[in-house]
């Protein structure tokens, strides 16, 4: 497939996604709280090297700059998220003003740049205060979101248009708080399940608050997709592979999307769902005004107790390459993805909200010459022209990431962007599928 070749509607929006954590950095500057991830990132052994996002992109100072990069690709809309502790810096209680002038000034600036802002108002950066009083174990934590989302949207509603209330849910309750990779770091099964439904909760009770401070919003939800397969057709590889379909992708769309949770994934975790409580699924699967899908790579199942002799050939494709993060590069998935989405359920419009590679780009000669990306991002690209022709309601593709930035868990040792990113000089590099990117923001 070529650029030319590549297909889409007119209006069709072509952005980038960052998350503040990962980029901002100015961690205790205008009175920002602590985040459940400063506290994580500053615990010995908890991401590589000790490293933190104290500093990370210093896009808090440089954000002018990176407008203006923005706009000189031809990017027509941006994801970023809004740091719940610098606005609210405990949690709850009084807003704190510098740091909502922060987000102010940035969406004025990317009006005037023509980029449309896209906020996601959750990105895992839980002020620490609520996490002290039981995080997303605790219902108060949905209720405290809702009001943080109401002074949000108070102050920037009357300009921003497009919203997500949290991303990727699954993240925030299986790696937050079942296997403890991601902050907070807890490794607590029940503390898991309870934050899977008021994470919920809280994105339901957030979409409330937006529409009653700003009722012309759209909202929606990004949840994390990989593409379930099962590693052969024997009935037991499939009904594992619909299995991880439900605990990693249903338990969090269907309650949304359906009003309810998925029998199999509440029976696998042994969920005796004390936590739901009578009126709760009604504000969770309020309509949404769009949907948003990340999307990586695929996951391949097998049913354990199936000998290797009894199972048919695999339908799976072999050896595919894979990248730095050791993630299948699999852009059938996302079609695939898409596709069973639109079948499964009545799709708002959806938007890929995250989809990109990591790979080990080096500076040779002052650029970046990472073909290896431009190809991915070409044959991902095709992959979503072709969930379009199948009539997935496809509005716009957010690539991940803007700016080489603090990967989590992984430090800095993870390039995902379109940018390179010295962290010692903080020069930003446009890399060469950057420049790709923008030829085809041109040309479709």
């Amino acid at each position: 497939m070529t650029r030319s070749s590549l297909s889409f509607p007119s209006g069709f929006l072509w952005g980038t996604a960052t998350a503040a954590y990962q980029i901002e950095g100015a961690v205790s500057v205008d009175g920002r709280g602590e985040s459940i991830w400063d506290r994580f990132a500053h615990t010995p052994g908890k991401t590589r090297n000790g490293e933190t996002g104290d500093m990370a992109c210093d896009h808090y100072r440089r954000w002018r700059d990176d407008i203006a990069m923005m706009r000189d690709l031809g990017v027509n809309a941006y994801r970023f998220s809004i740091a719940w502790p610098r606005v609210v810096p405990n949690g709850t209680g009084a807003t704190n003003q510098a740091g909502l002038g922060f987000y102010d000034r940035l969406v004025d600036t990317l009006l005037e740049a023509g980029i449309t802002p896209f906020p996601t108002l959750y990105h895992w950066d839980l002020p620490q205060s609520l996490e002290d009083a039981g995080g997303w174990a605790n219902r108060q934590t949905a209720y405290a979101f809702a009001s943080y989302v109401a002074n949000v949207g108070e102050r920037l509603g009357d300009r921003v248009h497009d919203w997500w209330t949290i991303n990727e849910p699954w993240c925030v309750a299986e790696l937050g708080y079942r296997t403890g990779t991601h902050a907070p770091g807890r490794t607590d099964p029940a503390a898991a399940a309870a934050a899977t439904h008021h994470v919920l909760l809280a994105h339901g009770l957030g979409m409330s608050a937006m529409r009653a401070a700003a009722p012309q919003c759209r909202l929606g939800i990004a949840v994390n997709a990989d593409d379930h397969i099962s590693r052969s057709a024997h009935p037991g590889d499939i009904a594992a592979a619909e299995l991880a379909h439900a605990v990693n992708t249903r338990l969090y769309l269907d309650p949304v999307l359906r009003g309810e949770y998925p029998t199999s994934a509440v029976a696998h975790r042994r969920w005796n769902q004390a936590e739901v409580r009578p009126g709760d699924m009604e504000i969770i699967s309020a309509p949404m005004d769009h949907l948003g899908v990340n999307y990586y790579t695929r996951r391949i199942s097998h049913d354990p107790k199936v000998v290797d002799a009894a199972r048919p050939q695999p339908i799976v494709q072999p050896d595919l390459p894979q990248t730095t993060m050791g993630w299948e590069i699999y852009a059938d998935g996302l079609r695939d993805v898409l596709v069973r989405f639109n079948n499964d359920y009545d799709l708002p419009p959806t938007y890929i909200t995250e989809s990109g590679v990591a790979f080990a780009d080096e500076v040779v000669d002052g650029a970046i010459h990472d073909e290896d990306r431009r190809r991915y991002l070409e044959d991902h690209f095709a992959a979503a022209a072709e969930a379009l022709a199948a009539g997935v309601p496809l509005r716009g593709y957010f690539i991940w990431t803007l700016l080489d930035n603090f990967e989590w868990q992984h430090g800095y040792g993870q390039r995902f962007g379109l940018v390179y990113t010295d962290y010692a000089s903080q020069r930003r590099i446009i890399k060469d599928s950057g420049h790709w990117f923008a030829d085809v923001i041109n040309l479709t």
